[in-house]
């Protein structure tokens, strides 16, 4: 009898217990597609989507209800616009406000005036011709960040006035989702009275929203940072975003708007990245698992049946934003270059738009059908992005660079001849012009010559890499040439065309690694430096300074590591014995690099 209580029990603690599977599966999923998809170059946000899609009710049916997960990833997106708030410091705001409300503005307007057409022209009603289009216009922040990112373009003049629609349509997205509140069909006859009651009820939530971020959350993150406990830091984060978008939706608004506005009250208080670092892992999950809901949202055959009018809408939409954007870059007096290339890389439709039609469909404005329409629509307009840019690439025009206020290269002298003017270039010059020497430098890259003729440096416009530049450079009548380009190939072969067409005068170059350091030594140059040895050597040196190690043993280690490694590179050199090998010094494993 007692064996068959404890049984009963134990069946009974079997059932009340926590289902993992559920989590395993979306964890694993996660970890395996996200990574895949990011080496082939179509994102994270894509590789989410396809693992809900993998594992939802229309893939292996692993799960039946996307909408429940969906019901909690949406604190996700909660906290995300809490990430975006604390990025919009009033002051930041401010400062480029003419490209993010000009621009930004004039670039979305536009936009969302002609995707809306789409809709129109295919019959539909104008709240959801003008839901369907406006989602559309958001453009995926992820996409376009991780390009200007690889491509280093980010804290150029075009990378900033991309940031900064970007920036844009992000505030964009909280009067959106009040608006399609607004849009939503009548439901039972509300009187004037009610409304206005509704009204003052949302207004009051923001005003008192707004007084307690300004004279209270910071001194309260001041008494709890003087506690010296992080777990409470933390809590205390999740408590002001939710507490927040709880506020907004009890006062009848948008918890993405409550949590909004926590952030930008937080934007400029002395603990802004302290939060920004305690919500950032939960907003990651969390946003991972929305996106996760809406790839199993994906009704495959309501997609199938509807295949024709999706390729329709992406083409559409796709070749209407393209006008649209640019169109306004012209507008506002971009380069014909700068303008295509940002029509591509903004072309695509981006991750809010799930949000938008998610609270869309919640509100009555369009149906699931639609809904999965419009996402199918935006998936495939995200996965057609790498491909324009790969053509965009191939088949745009080299850029011939502007030549204003620029100077060739020609009948030039001096005792020094430097070849590129970057943050090597520049330092390395410094002594020369310390001791009066004659210098000549060249640079290839107009704009870092204008901004170098803007501190009073004379700098040439030329490729070190072609000999009759040299030539003209007067490299035969100089006494040393130094190679400090930011291009590996390019400085091999500026070492090359020197050592043998004019083998008496000295080349000294910049040397990024030691593969590139042997094949500068091997081209013939008389010196080379790694850029990060003698900083890294300095390092090193410093703390065993502050560890207490006399001045004179410190000086004898330095030396063996010197002697050390140009025993390494010699050998390199002749037998490549050491080439490609963790090497040993003392006690620390030294790798290649």
């Amino acid at each position: 009898m007692a064996v068959e209580s404890a049984s009963h029990a134990a069946d009974a603690a079997a059932h009340a217990a926590f289902d993992l599977m559920p989590v395993v599966v979306l964890l694993g999923a996660a970890v395996i597609a996200v990574p895949l998809f990011r080496r082939l170059g179509l994102g994270s946000v894509l590789g989410y989507l396809a693992a809900g899609l993998a594992i939802g009710p229309f893939g292996l049916a692993l799960f039946s209800d996307a909408q429940a997960i969906l019901h909690v990833a949406e604190l996700g997106v909660v906290m995300f616009l809490f990430i975006i708030g604390l990025e919009m410091q009033p002051s930041r705001l401010w400062a480029m406000r003419g490209e993010i409300f000009g621009l930004g503005l004039g670039q979305v307007g536009v936009c969302i005036g002609l995707l809306t057409c789409v809709g129109l022209a295919l019959g539909y009603p104008l709240a959801q011709s003008f839901v369907a289009g406006t989602g559309f216009v958001l453009t995926s922040t992820a996409i376009v960040m991780q390009v200007l990112e690889e491509r280093r373009a980010i804290n150029l003049p075009k990378g900033r006035r991309i940031v900064a629609i970007l920036l844009l349509e992000d505030l964009a997205i909280v009067p959106l989702l009040a608006l399609v509140v607004f849009l939503a069909p009548a439901g039972p006859a509300v009187s004037t009275a009610d409304r206005l009651i509704g009204v003052a009820i949302g207004l009051g939530s923001i005003a008192g929203l707004i007084i307690a971020g300004r004279y209270l959350l910071d001194p309260m993150f001041r008494l709890l940072g003087k506690a010296r406990a992080r777990e409470v830091m933390t809590a205390a984060a999740l408590f002001v975003v939710l507490g927040a978008a709880l506020a907004m939706q009890l006062g009848g608004l948008s918890m993405a708007m409550g949590a909004f506005l926590a952030g930008v009250l937080l934007s400029e208080s002395t603990f802004r990245h302290q939060l920004e670092a305690d919500v950032e892992p939960f907003r990651g999950i969390l946003l991972g698992l929305f996106f996760l809901g809406v790839g199993m949202a994906l009704d495959l055959a309501v997609i199938a049946a509807n295949w024709q009018l999706i390729v329709v809408a992406v083409i559409a939409y796709m070749v209407l934003k393209t006008i649209g954007i640019y169109a306004v870059a012209r507008l506002f007096r971009a380069s014909n270059r700068e303008a295509v290339e940002r029509a591509v890389l903004m072309a695509q439709g981006g991750e809010f738009a799930f949000v938008l039609y998610a609270a869309a469909t919640a509100v009555g404005i369009i149906d699931t059908e639609a809904n999965a329409i419009l996402t199918a629509t935006i998936i495939l307009s995200m996965a057609l992005t790498p491909i324009m840019i790969i053509l965009h690439d191939r088949l745009m025009p080299k850029a011939v660079p502007s030549m204003d206020g620029v100077e060739m290269a020609e009948n030039l002298s001096a005792s020094v001849l430097l070849i590129g003017f970057g943050r090597v270039g520049q330092i390395a010059s410094q002594p020369l012009l310390s001791r009066s020497c004659s210098i000549t430098i060249i640079e290839s890259d107009t704009d870092a010559i204008r901004s170098a003729s803007d501190f009073g440096f004379k700098v040439h416009y030329g490729d070190g890499s072609r000999l009759d530049i040299l030539h003209a450079a007067g490299a035969a009548e100089a006494r040393v040439i130094i190679i400090a380009v930011d291009d590996r190939e390019a400085a091999v072969k500026i070492a090359e065309l020197a050592k043998a067409e004019f083998p008496l005068v000295p080349v000294v170059a910049r040397a990024f690694d030691r593969e590139h350091a042997l094949k500068l030594i091997q081209a013939g140059v008389d010196w080379q430096i790694r850029e990060t040895f003698e900083s890294s050597m300095a390092l090193g040196a410093k703390a065993l300074e502050f560890l207490e190690v006399d001045e004179e043993e410190r000086n004898l280690v330095m030396e063996d590591i010197r002697r050390r490694d140009a025993e390494r590179v010699a050998i390199e050199i002749t037998g490549g014995i050491f080439a490609g090998r963790d090497l040993l010094i003392g006690n620390a494993n030294v790798v290649k690099k």
